[in-house]
């Protein structure tokens, strides 16, 4: 049984494998294929080299992976946004369900809500009574148009009754780093991107978007806690490779991760991050093709519905 497996692990790779991130560095995504990309180069014998292409939500660096050579050696690791939401709401050239292979579900995380540290706010409720009080005022910091933070953002303002203005950046490090600055007023981004800010005090933390509290911030209230019962919010994470690669590079690639975030030190990483590996038992190719489809089917129409101004 181990014999067809080793063989074509003898095959490929033969070369060092590129994992292409959607957006700069310094980023969750970023973060997260740097821990995998350790540990799977390890297992397959080869390097994992991160390339960072952003802009337009992910969408040139998912482009540029649709247009490589479907031969396994451009992997395209991404999330909910950069596989999913963008093809509600780009005419995109290519099909994110059909042009990509899905790989593996890498995991998910909630999202945290942050504010500049001199906002005159200490937790959720404060933030909702001054949003109210000052309608359209607020700056908050999103990854892109359409990206995840952009659309629970708007899910929020429904929710709470608030108006307040969405600051487009280049992906959430250089995002971050203007909430740091005072320049935008909050975010409500993955959670993985802020835990050395808020522990400088750069940042407050004033909710996260999980269902329960999370380890990596054991003081932050739930939004349901906190104002809000019943508003979640989530951001997955998977790895894809150009439609057409073999199936038995894309099984390689599937035992290869599948090591990976079996790994202890690569688990304990993720959950520093706030990121919850996929459950073994949904870690199967074809889980995340079925799940990546059920998403769209979701969030396209609620992105058409929303009438999000954009450009391509």
């Amino acid at each position: 049984m181990a014999w067809p497996l080793a063989a074509r692990a003898e095959t490929y790779p033969t070369r060092p494998v590129v994992m292409m991130v959607p957006f700069p560095a310094g980023g969750a995504t970023d973060i997260l294929a740097r821990v995998l990309g350790e540990r799977l180069g390890s297992i397959l014998g080869q390097p994992i080299v991160v390339e960072n292409v952003g802009g337009a939500a992910g969408t040139i660096a998912v482009g540029r992976a649709v247009r490589a050579p479907a031969d396994g050696y451009m992997l395209s690791i991404g999330t909910s946004t950069t596989h999913m939401l963008t093809g509600g709401l780009y005419d995109l050239s290519f099909s994110l369900l059909t042009d990509l292979d899905p790989v593996i579900m890498i995991g998910s995380e909630p999202l945290l809500v942050v504010a500049k540290k001199d906002l005159p706010v200490n937790d959720l409720k404060g933030l909702i009574a001054w949003l109210k009080a000052n309608p359209d005022k607020a700056s908050v910091g999103i990854a892109g148009v359409g990206a995840t933070g952009h659309l629970t953002g708007i899910a929020f303002q429904k929710a709470t009754g608030t108006t307040f203005q969405f600051v487009p950046y280049r992906g959430n490090a250089p995002a971050r780093q203007a909430l740091a600055a005072g320049q935008i007023d909050f975010m409500i981004e993955p959670s993985s991107n802020f835990p050395a800010s808020v522990q400088a005090g750069s940042v407050k933390a004033l909710a996260i978007t999980s269902p329960e509290r999370v380890d990596t911030y054991p003081d932050v209230p739930t939004v349901n806690e906190a104002a809000l019962p019943g508003f979640q919010a989530l951001l997955w994470y998977g790895l894809w490779v150009r439609h057409g690669t073999p199936g038995a590079v894309i099984e390689t690639l599937n035992a290869a991760m599948r090591k990976t975030l079996a790994d202890p030190d690569v688990v304990k990483s993720l959950s520093v991050l706030g990121v919850y590996i996929t459950p073994a038992s949904q870690q199967s190719p074809e889980d995340l093709r079925a799940f990546q489809k059920a998403e769209a089917e979701r969030w396209w129409p609620i992105i058409k519905a929303a009438n999000i101004p954009h450009q391509q």
